[in-house]
């Protein structure tokens, strides 16, 4: 599972100035929403509304923090999408904070990275191990060390492919031990 498998450049917002989980998390759902509708051909009459987004995850946080280790959330939701509409596969939102805010982490520490990726109903199970994946990738202090380093979006997104080669580089030459 690679960090950039489901984001795209777009998606990555760099320096956003929030100051609490629930702003945090209303950005999220405002982001989505563009991105949902964005996806729509000009002919749906379908329209995807921000508080819908923004509610999803606020269930989720209800049922436990997603917020990680170091400095990192893992914010994550199940989309109940309509029959017109059904997300194909999961989509990610990156989130580099201008200040670390109270996400009530793991290890209490203040989240300044947000990761968060969006399942359909339809697709969650098959995903669900991605999660784990993508938790474990960002507890790498090496990787948090860099992202927090980036100047911009593409910094960002150098920095997430980099380190997407180097850990299929790795898992090559371990294949390549064993065969």
């Amino acid at each position: 599972m690679q960090l950039t498998t489901f984001l795209d450049i777009n998606n990555i917002y760099y320096n956003v100035p929030i100051s609490n989980k629930k702003q945090a998390l209303e950005f999220l759902g405002k982001a989505m929403a563009e991105i949902l509708n964005n996806s729509l051909s000009p002919t749906d009459k379908l329209c995807i509304h921000p508080a819908e987004c923004f509610s999803y995850f606020f269930k989720r946080e209800k049922l436990g923090s997603t917020g990680i280790n170091n400095g990192v959330a893992l914010p994550h939701a199940k989309l109940l999408m309509s029959q017109e509409f059904q997300l194909e596969k999961p989509i990610a939102i990156f989130l580099k904070l201008e200040a670390g805010i109270n996400f009530e982490s793991i290890d209490h520490k203040d989240v300044d990275i947000i990761y968060a990726i969006f399942f359909s109903e339809k697709i969650c199970v098959e995903y669900k191990d991605s999660l784990r994946e993508i938790a474990q990738q960002l507890s790498d202090k090496n990787l948090l060390k860099h992202l927090r380093a980036a100047l911009s979006r593409e910094e960002i997104w150098q920095v997430l492919s980099y380190y997407d080669y180097s850990v299929n580089k790795n898992l090559e030459s371990r294949n390549v031990m064993w065969n």
